[in-house]
C-alpha cells in the first residue's frame, strides 16, 4: 500500500476493529435510511451517555454516506488513498496506482498519452490525468473483450 502522508498510520485492521469498523457503518447508514441525520457523538471509553459536555460533530449526510462507505471498505480490509484531486504523483506512485511497472509508465509519459509536468529533473503526473487514462484503458479492455464475446457467439463458440 501506497500511503501519500507518511504520518498516517498503516490502517490495517485487527479482527477486533474490523467488527467496531462494520457496526460503526451499519448505524451510520441505519441513521441515514431512517432520517436525515446529520450529527455524531463522540464519547471516550469512560463515558456511557451524551449529556451536555459531549463533542458533536454536525455532518452534511453525504459525508456521513462517504465515512460509512470508506468504513465498510475499511471492514473488509480494502486499501483506501484518500488524495486531493488536484494531487501530483511521482512516476513511482502513478505506476503503483496503475499497477504497471514504472518504466512502462514512463513509456506512456514519454509517448505523451499521459499528461506530466517535470520538476526539475523528475516528472510529476496530476491524479485526474493519470485517472482519466485509467477509465480510457478500462473502455477500451471492455470494448475489446465485447468484441470477443460477439465474435464467439456468431462462431457458436461459448
Amino acid at each position: 500500500m501506497t500511503v501519500l502522508d507518511k504520518n498516517i498510520e498503516d490502517p490495517v485492521l485487527s479482527e477486533r476493529e474490523s467488527v467496531l469498523v462494520r457496526s460503526a457503518q451499519r448505524c451510520i447508514m441505519a441513521a441515514l435510511d431512517h432520517s436525515r441525520a446529520g450529527k455524531i457523538a463522540l464519547l471516550s471509553d469512560a463515558e456511557a451517555v451524551i449529556d451536555k459536555d459531549t463533542p458533536v460533530l454536525e455532518l452534511p449526510p453525504k459525508v456521513l454516506r462517504f465515512i460509512a462507505k470508506t468504513l465498510g471498505a475499511m471492514a473488509e480490509g480494502k486499501t483506501i488513498l484518500l488524495m486531493p484531486k488536484d494531487q501530483e504523483l511521482t512516476t513511482v506512485e502513478a505506476a503503483h496506482l496503475l499497477q504497471v511497472s514504472r518504466p512502462f509508465l514512463s513509456k506512456l509519459l514519454k509517448e505523451g498519452r499521459i499528461p506530466f509536468r517535470m520538476v526539475g529533473s523528475h516528472r510529476r503526473v496530476n491524479h485526474g490525468d493519470l485517472m482519466t487514462y485509467k477509465n480510457k484503458m478500462r473502455e477500451a479492455q471492455d470494448l475489446a473483450m465485447q468484441d470477443l464475446t460477439n465474435q464467439s457467439q456468431e462462431l457458436g463458440i461459448e
